[in-house]
């Protein structure tokens, strides 16, 4: 049995009204990769509060070797070897790997100058025994995504930690990119590192993780050994709910065609890109970052325009110069990144969700109608159970899936024929995701037609009626429902099909 580096004992952490954590146990060994499991509100970012000093415990217990300790703060629980990496990465674009990796213990001659010298060997040193091809002195903003998350991952190994916490480490990456930092942690794990994953996706818990704590609602569930843990057995910790309910997936009759694209080209894109949606069918769109099926989506709501190529709406040819052309045709588009396309997240829910309809709530498109702005709110913001305080509360306040739910309730306020998600359930917890696969079963049902981008083999095959596969700016794989397999979809994507 390897040592035990961190273990919390009976942890609480209370907040006026709210038992933020209540009783949970945890604990994690060298050279261990243990996956931190649960929904958005379970408890997992303030235990990794309490790890990294941000928070202090209300009660309970946090040993380190064995010892019981107590971090006041960040820089102290660094000190005694852990280190965060967060879902969102906070490095400073204008400054190059070594002034990052660096920021804020810097390393100092003995007349307190920087030494940049020794800096740069040590971030060399890091970079190399991770296998990244990455030069220190290269400017952050010239980084890729991932790349950025590599130098986020040496930033925390510079401060000599034992134990790494990686907070949804995969959300913005590729296929690719994921492999390599799998890589990287099984690394971590050789030199006798511990390393907290904690992932909505249960795929890369079984990928990567040894074991594995569930908590809900605050409280400890249980934990084990992830080969010995079937998907259900998890799921049903998590959320007590069954697998077969997270993709309820509703068989509708399909009707007849609705959106048709024919030889859709964007010269660097993609090219000779052809299918057809019907009334009531939810069509899955795969492929990885880099493929072009986010851009087809982009050209087709008019963000971007075509090089060559037709759209046909109901049988009729339609030129779509711009968004609001789209939605005149009954189009919606709800793009992945909800934050900096989907929703503005200062404003408030209600001013949100009655954007794109504004003018049809005008008077004289001059004076808004308030009163049919929360009527308009109040049905779907209702339909698709949005948990607020009120519809005025600031869309940036909200947590991940409720701002989701604002962005999804925003364009079914234009009461669409044709809507295109992309990444519908990226980075939300799973009773969410069952809740939103819930509702694109009732729209389905009312003959909507949808067009379903997602990096998530099993939301593709859990929730499409058929299924277009894209690689390198080409159409490489069609499948239908009962054809379909994980296995086909990414030699597909892979172009290896």
């Amino acid at each position: 049995m390897e040592q035990c580096l961190v273990e919390v004992r009976g942890i609480k952490k209370y907040f006026p009204g709210i038992k933020a954590l209540d009783g949970v146990d945890f604990k994690i060994r060298a050279g261990e990769v243990h996956a931190l499991i649960g929904e958005n509100g379970a408890g997992k970012s303030t235990l990794v509060k309490l790890l990294t000093g941000v928070y202090q415990p209300t009660d309970g217990k946090i040993l380190l070797r064995g010892k019981e300790v107590g971090f006041a703060s960040p820089h102290t629980s660094q000190r005694a070897g852990i280190a965060a990496i967060h879902q969102e990465v906070t490095v400073f674009p204008e400054l190059t790997v070594i002034e990052n990796v660096f920021m804020g213990h810097h390393i100092k001659k003995p007349m307190g100058l920087i030494d940049w010298g020794q800096m740069r060997e040590k971030t060399g040193a890091l970079l190399e025994k991770l296998e990244v091809d990455i030069d220190p002195d290269a400017r952050v903003k010239n980084l890729s995504v991932a790349e950025r998350h590599l130098v986020e991952i040496i930033k925390a190994l510079s401060f000599d930690v034992d134990v790494v916490i990686m907070d949804e480490p995969t959300s913005a990456l590729s296929l690719e990119e994921v492999k390599d930092l799998y890589q990287i942690i099984r690394q971590l794990k050789k030199e006798g590192k511990a390393v907290i994953f904690i992932s909505h996706k249960l795929d890369e818990v079984y990928e990567i993780a040894d074991y594995f704590t569930v908590l809900r609602d605050g409280k400890y569930i249980g934990e084990g050994l992830v080969k010995e843990a079937g998907v259900d057995k998890i799921v049903a910790m998590m959320v007590g709910r069954s697998l077969s309910q997270i993709f309820p997936k509703v068989d509708v009759e399909q009707g007849p065609t609705i959106f048709r694209v024919k030889n859709l080209s964007k010269t660097g894109l993609f090219k000779d890109i052809t299918f057809e949606l019907h009334e009531g069918e939810i069509l899955g769109f795969f492929g990885l970052v880099g493929s072009g099926r986010s851009e087809v989506m982009q050209v087709i709501f008019g963000i971007d325009q075509l090089s060559e190529g037709e759209i046909f709406i109901n049988g009729e040819k339609v030129l779509i110069r711009n968004p609001t052309e789209a939605l005149d045709k009954g189009l919606s588009y709800i793009p992945e990144d909800r934050q900096q396309q989907g929703a503005i997240l200062k404003m408030n829910i209600r001013e949100n969700v009655t954007l794109p309809i504004v003018n049809e709530l005008s008077h004289a498109r001059k004076f808004l109608n308030k009163k049919g702005e929360l009527k308009v709110t109040q049905e779907y913001g209702s339909r698709l159970d949005i948990k607020a305080s009120s519809w005025e509360q600031l869309v940036e306040t909200l947590s991940g899936g409720n701002q989701q739910k604002v962005v999804l309730a925003k364009w079914l306020a234009t009461k669409p024929k044709i809507l295109i998600l992309d990444e519908p359930t990226k980075g939300i917890d799973v009773p969410t995701k069952a809740a939103v696969h819930k509702f694109m079963g009732e729209l389905a049902k009312q003959r909507l037609g949808m067009i379903m981008i997602s990096s998530e083999l099993p939301e593709i095959l859990g929730m499409s009626d058929n299924i277009v596969v894209m690689h390198e700016g080409c159409i490489a794989a069609r499948f239908t429902r009962e054809e379909a397999s994980a296995e086909k979809i990414i030699k597909a994507a892979t172009g290896h099909i």
